[in-house]
């Protein structure tokens, strides 16, 4: 599998995280969402797959606490790997990332993640702000 970003570092133990994110396109925009703390970071919606949860259903409970939207039709593209530190943990991280497309259905809540809003943006404000390379990769694939 593919690794996106740094290589892990030798100093670091990291833990698995397998994770479940969505391309969510809306009338030729991107649904995503904004983690504000520690600093404003552009996401993916999606997030952590719990133990005894597949990824779809942990894309559908994350994208719903994320953004505050139910999807259909959800298609997996691919999946990445990175290693990052994540401060809401306190933990370092290689993060398992299972990439999917799939249709915004209906927004039915706010975002119930802490520190998340939903953002709106078009393909090239998205490709510009996107935090992650992989995240940026699969749009760009799927703008393709």
């Amino acid at each position: 599998m593919r690794r996106i970003g740094e290589p892990p570092r030798a100093d670091k133990k990291y833990t698995l995280r397998p994770g479940a994110y969505a391309i969510l396109p809306l009338k030729g925009r991107f649904l995503m969402t904004a983690q504000l703390t520690p600093k404003v970071d552009l996401q993916l919606p999606g997030g952590g797959i719990d133990p005894g949860e597949s990824p779809l259903q942990a894309l559908h409970r994350e994208v719903m606490e994320e953004i505050g939207w139910t999807i259909a039709r959800p298609r997996r593209l691919g999946a990445f790997r990175r290693f990052t530190y994540m401060p809401e943990y306190d933990r370092w991280a290689e993060k398992l990332c299972h990439v999917y497309v799939a249709r915004p259905a209906r927004q039915i809540a706010d975002p119930i993640e802490p520190d998340h809003v939903t953002v709106v943006l078009s393909a090239e404000e998205a490709l510009a702000t996107l935090g992650n390379d992989g995240d940026r990769m699969f749009l760009e694939r799927y703008l393709s």
